[in-house]
């Protein structure tokens, strides 16, 4: 039986990438943004990418140039290299590794996290960022789910941590949004194939596509569906209505008590 997404993701707004605000010092991923979250008392989603000698750090983009005081793929560094480098707009802080993060959050809110495709194309994984995220999350005892736009990372994680409730990531794969993609493999992710082959207990859908045929189904069916990125509280109200809850950024989601 494929694990039941934690109640908490349900119920309590996520904050995307953490609660970051670079011009208050709080950059994406960062340390800074998971304590703002926590002190506000939202969930938190987050990303990894892999170091090259298998640690899940915890960060969106594939380069560091955008985010980090350097450039580069992330994967050319070390763990130790990367937690070095620091991230602009933060206070000199280094980019933190997942374990860093399980004990700083240490089940206060919950954690949604996202393993970003490290083929590039969607195709099969070489299974190192999920071994080093399924190893991470092993004694981590707080309310926590894993997704990844890529299925078959999501079909991994079943292998490695069945226990672990997980998602695909999902998107209407308009080609303009994504140029490193095939027609083809936008064509055939946007029908969200692969929902029953990886076990998955959730999707987590681009928020402006949430009408969709196909992804109103799968909640109709009882799949619980939350969305990304919300923006605003009026485009929060319009997205509460085709989803379960929200990941959130730019403005403060309204927590019930």
């Amino acid at each position: 039986m494929k694990p039941v997404l934690p109640a908490a993701i349900l119920t309590v707004p996520l904050a995307h990438r953490a609660l970051h605000d670079a011009a208050d010092g709080r950059p994406e991923n960062s340390r800074a943004a998971i304590r703002a979250a926590i002190a506000a008392g939202y969930g938190i989603e987050i990303d990894l990418q892999l170091s090259s000698d298998g640690c899940a750090m915890v960060f969106h983009d594939n380069g560091l140039d955008r985010l980090a005081e350097a450039s580069g793929p992330v994967r050319a560094r070390t763990c130790s290299a990367l937690q070095a480098i620091p991230l602009k707009g933060g206070d000199g802080e280094g980019i933190p590794e997942l374990s860093e993060v399980l004990e700083l959050v240490a089940g206060q809110v919950p954690l949604l996290i996202e393993l970003k495709d490290q083929h590039g194309q969607m195709g099969l994984t070489d299974g190192a960022l999920e071994r080093a995220t399924a190893e991470a999350l092993k004694s981590y005892a707080g309310s926590v789910a894993v997704m990844s736009f890529n299925p078959n990372s999501v079909a991994e994680l079943a292998r490695l941590a069945p226990d672990i409730a997980r998602g695909i990531t999902t998107s209407a794969y308009d080609l303009a949004e994504w140029p490193e993609l095939p027609r083809a493999v936008c064509d055939g992710l946007r029908g969200i194939p692969d929902f029953a082959r990886t076990g998955s207990s959730f999707i987590s859908h681009e928020v402006g596509d949430l009408p969709r045929p196909r992804v109103q189904a799968l909640r109709n069916d009882g799949v619980p569906v939350l969305c990304w990125t919300v923006t605003s509280a009026a485009e929060e109200t319009a997205a509460r209505v085709f989803a379960d809850n929200v990941t959130f950024e730019q403005y403060l989601s309204p927590l019930t008590s």
